[in-house]
């Protein structure tokens, strides 16, 4: 009887544990993500009260992005050290007290520092709250799980730049920054508090459970996180290209700025379902059969896209959406799979660097295709470069076996 206490015991504290994983690393997945999407809504403001160029807007921009990717392999190695809720939580703490200071600069050198701390702050982010969905949910879940999580993402790019145009219309950009920033503050202390505390004995221990059971992590050959990150930098890559072009494509078929503007938000709504639909579709196809799907259906309907008269593009924007953004819950969600449970963190922290990395480098590259080639051309090239993914995800089915399709 004592012994059916226990494990009915330890069942209900490991669904709290799910719960309360979730709960954070989506919740830090929003508000970070809608920080850094709160900078696009500031540049205007910006660019006015300092006299800026486009420029010094873009180095505004490119210094917390950059910041942001520069700083998740660090992160993801400190959190070995001290542990992902306090890395989290002091990550967010981070991010929040950047826009509070921002919230009072008085000149750009101190709005610089606080958008170099913000994005210091939100280098924790991708890498640990990753981690922290893919431990509570072991197993085949785990696909499931980082959809989700990657979908939360789309939600705070949404909501967070749409309270703080919403703040601008009873206040200045400083409250209104410093407002948003406190709740970073807050946030941090619920992270802290609610992060389930996963022990390196735990994760060596189902790691030897599972040995027997499935292609443990530690059995992958050398090769198959380097050509998952492949991949996903390909991935992304190609869709920064592709919405590089895209206002100028809608624009040649006689599409107005309102237009243009609305196109992009159907772009965006697809994105948002479909990082959140790919993650269970893969998880019931398999990540070979579903990046074949999402990654062909992208090229091809980039391809059609091109011909279409504009009142037909714009129907077909969202499904694009759907397979531009769908792959990236498929491929976080390998991650798991091909990495020991300890060293989750820091392939995390990698696979976000290079994909980001990748997505900050491309436009200035597909730039330079489209000088060249013009805006067609480049499209083509765009949709061709996604084709590379697919002999690359063959190179995984062996490492993945049922579970890559």
């Amino acid at each position: 009887m004592s012994v059916a206490s226990g494990e009915l015991s330890d069942a209900v504290a490991a669904r709290r544990d799910e719960r309360r994983a979730a709960g954070v690393a989506c919740g830090a997945h929003a508000l970070h993500d809608g920080y850094t999407d709160l900078i696009y809504v500031m540049l205007p403001i910006w660019q006015k009260e300092f006299g800026l160029g486009y420029a010094e807007l873009g180095l505004l921009r490119g210094l917390f992005s950059g910041t942001m990717a520069g700083f998740q392999i660090p992160a993801g190695l400190l959190a070995e050290r001290l542990g992902t809720a306090t890395v989290l939580a002091f990550g967010t703490a981070l991010a929040g007290a950047g826009y509070c200071l921002a919230g009072v600069s008085a000149g750009l050198g101190l709005l610089l520092v606080a958008l170099f701390i913000g994005g210091l702050g939100a280098s924790t982010q991708h890498p640990l709250a990753s981690t922290l969905m893919a431990r509570a949910y072991e197993g085949p879940r785990s696909m499931k799980a980082l959809g989700t999580y990657n979908f939360a993402g789309d939600i705070g790019k949404m909501t967070v730049p749409a309270t703080a145009s919403l703040l601008l219309v009873v206040m200045e950009w400083r409250p209104a920054l410093a407002l948003l920033g406190l709740c970073g503050l807050i946030a941090a202390v619920a992270v802290f508090w609610l992060t389930p505390r996963y022990g390196s004995e735990r994760a060596e221990a189902v790691s030897k459970n599972k040995v027997e059971d499935t292609a443990a992590p530690a059995a992958a050959p050398r090769f198959a996180f380097p050509v998952l990150l492949s991949i996903g930098m390909i991935d992304s890559g190609t869709r920064m290209g592709f919405l590089l072009f895209l206002p100028f494509m809608l624009t040649a078929k006689g599409a107005s700025l309102p237009t243009i503007g609305l196109a992009l938000t159907l772009v965006f709504a697809g994105g948002a379902a479909g990082k959140l639909v790919c993650g269970f579709i893969g998880a019931r196809l398999g990540v070979i059969a579903t990046v074949w799907l999402t990654e062909g259906l992208t090229a091809l309907l980039i391809l059609a896209l091109l011909p279409l008269p504009l009142d037909t593009a714009m129907l077909l924007l969202p499904v694009i959406g759907v397979a531009l953004n769908g792959t990236s819950s498929v491929l976080y969600g390998s991650v798991p799979d091909l990495v020991t449970p300890e060293k989750r963190a820091r392939a995390f922290s990698i696979f976000y660097t290079g994909t980001i990395g990748t997505g900050a480098v491309a436009p200035a590259l597909y730039g330079l295709v489209g000088d060249a080639l013009g805006v067609r051309t480049a499209v083509m090239v765009v949709a061709g470069m996604v084709l590379l993914t697919l002999p690359l995800a063959l190179a995984l089915r062996a490492v993945l076996g049922r579970r890559a399709g």
